[in-house]
């Protein structure tokens, strides 16, 4: 298995958080190395809000990542901060409901999902952040269906636990999601 460093990046209350929660969870259940490391501003909920996840087979010596190789952006300033950011090679993933600007690069791979959107079809509006995990997980692999489950049942709390199957609906919807 390849080692991903994941961004995952956008305003506050839009549950990046807890994405990247669901898969350090996973990462967890497939004994992977990791790191997860939350950052938001002062006003949480409508301020900026991000997080690192690091998975890795190997130790990891630092949980900062200058030039990951997935990145997950949910709104326009997070899309100005991290897409020069992205390594070469790497994928982007886009909340295209959210975000009108189209990337400037040619050397990254770009996924534009209106996870919004479908969230919202989905009659789920709060659920746009797994839809785009669960296009992630298709895309890069970096950890397998069955173990991403496992994360979310974990992440999710006793007291939510009738959102898992929701949950679990939205992350189907990403994973099924083919751009036009």
């Amino acid at each position: 298995m390849a080692d991903h460093q994941i961004i995952i990046a956008g305003f506050g209350g839009q549950g990046l958080l807890f994405s990247g929660k669901v898969l350090a969870y996973a990462g967890l259940a497939e004994d992977r190395q990791l790191s997860w490391l939350p950052s938001y501003g002062p006003e949480m909920r409508g301020g900026t809000a991000n997080c690192t996840v690091i998975l890795s087979d190997e130790p990891i010596g630092s949980p900062i990542v200058d030039h990951p190789n997935v990145v997950m952006v949910m709104n326009n300033p997070s899309l100005d901060k991290y897409e020069n950011m992205v390594a070469p090679g790497g994928k982007l993933f886009v909340d295209s409901a959210l975000i009108s600007r189209k990337v400037d690069r040619d050397d990254i791979d770009v996924y534009y999902i209106p996870a919004t959107q479908l969230a919202k079809d989905m009659g789920a509006p709060t659920l746009a952040n797994m839809i785009l995990l669960g296009a992630i997980v298709k895309e890069t692999g970096c950890v397998s269906p069955e173990h991403l489950e496992e994360g979310l049942r974990h992440a999710v709390p006793p007291r939510h636990a009738d959102l898992i199957d929701l949950n679990l609906q939205a992350l189907e919807i990403g994973k099924n999601y083919t751009q036009a």
